[in-house]
């Protein structure tokens, strides 16, 4: 029976990306996205200042307490099982990796989480399915693009994949008629600068860009 966030992301196709977002942007942010039409969020963890774990996790009970059921927020970039913790603590429903951690996986499952770690490789994402992942991220995608999905989906049908890396509204399409069951997209979406210099419209106006590459 798949995990009930794995159906909507499956429905949804497109999870957007903030990293870099200040907790005084992040409310507006959001908003932006959800009246573009995306509600999958997912906050990265930032591990490069010493505060930024704990920023982290006031974005996620931020993002979660105002909007509550309006978004379906997950947090990004979780290295260690004690961040899963934390994030389903602050409202997080899924949690998402760069990398395959076995640790961090069966954590994520244990707290009843959908787990969606990263591979590349054939064994890295045999690997990470086997471990309990509900959804491999294949990443970055971008490095080696839609042929390489394709080779990776031929023999793998079984395991469910998302593409993250270099995904734009041009080629997004192609990922999920491809074999992913759907996309994270972060600089191409909610670009840090854009955000700190207010250009919450051309905001708007790609993520209505992306919207409509899928319907």
């Amino acid at each position: 029976m798949p995990h009930p966030i794995y159906e909507k992301l499956e429905l949804r196709q497109i999870i957007a990306i903030i990293r870099g977002v200040g907790k005084e942007h992040m409310i507006q942010t959001v908003e932006t996205l959800l009246e573009g039409g995306i509600d999958c969020i997912e906050i990265t963890f930032d591990h490069s200042r010493e505060k930024g774990i704990r920023s982290t996790l006031d974005c996620l009970e931020m993002v979660s307490g105002h909007f509550g059921h309006q978004v379906i927020l997950g947090a990004g970039t979780v290295l260690t099982k004690e961040e899963v913790h934390l994030a389903k603590s602050c409202g997080a429903q899924y949690i998402i990796s760069p990398n395959t951690d076995q640790a961090v996986i069966a954590a994520t499952k244990e707290a009843g989480m959908l787990s969606m770690p990263g591979a590349l490789t054939p064994t890295e994402v045999i690997m990470a399915y086997h471990y309990g992942a509900d959804i491999v991220k294949l990443f970055p995608i971008d490095t080696l693009g839609v042929a390489y999905l394709k080779a990776i989906k031929s023999p793998l049908k079984h395991i469910p994949v998302s593409a993250v890396g270099g995904v734009t509204p041009e080629n997004i399409s192609m990922f999920l008629n491809n074999g992913a069951l759907c996309v994270g997209v972060g600089g191409n979406l909610v670009n840090a600068k854009l955000v700190e210099s207010g250009d919450y419209e051309k905001i708007f106006l790609q993520t209505r860009s992306f919207c409509d590459r899928i319907k």
